[in-house]
């Protein structure tokens, strides 16, 4: 007789983040904090500090996002060292909307 094991993963809540110009971090509820180097996730490399800092962590608490600059990002994805799966084709034409938005300012 052969048992099959079924485990569903409980993921951990944000409670905390912060966005500097190198890294971004979370604390999580576990106690555990995460750092991760901000060039994973292009659009707030490029964000200017302002952007980056106006962020709000979901009303359940598993991801985060970024109104100013169109960015998500998942704790689910933090946890397994994804970076930005944004395809380069999407990132460029991110870029030319925000250069011109920024030259007609």
């Amino acid at each position: 007789m052969t048992w099959m094991l079924s485990v569903t993963p409980t993921l951990i809540k944000i409670i905390h983040a912060a966005v500097t110009d190198d890294t971004f971090s979370i604390d999580l509820e576990d106690g555990r904090s995460i750092e991760i180097p901000i060039g994973w996730y292009p659009r707030l490399a490029y964000g200017s500090p302002a952007e980056r800092a106006n962020f709000q962590i979901s009303g359940t608490g598993y991801g985060i996002h970024w109104p100013d600059l169109d960015e998500d990002i998942g704790v689910e994805g933090i946890l397994l060292g994804k970076k930005s799966s944004e395809s380069p084709a999407s990132f460029e034409r991110w870029l030319q909307r925000r250069q011109q938005n920024l030259t007609s300012i």
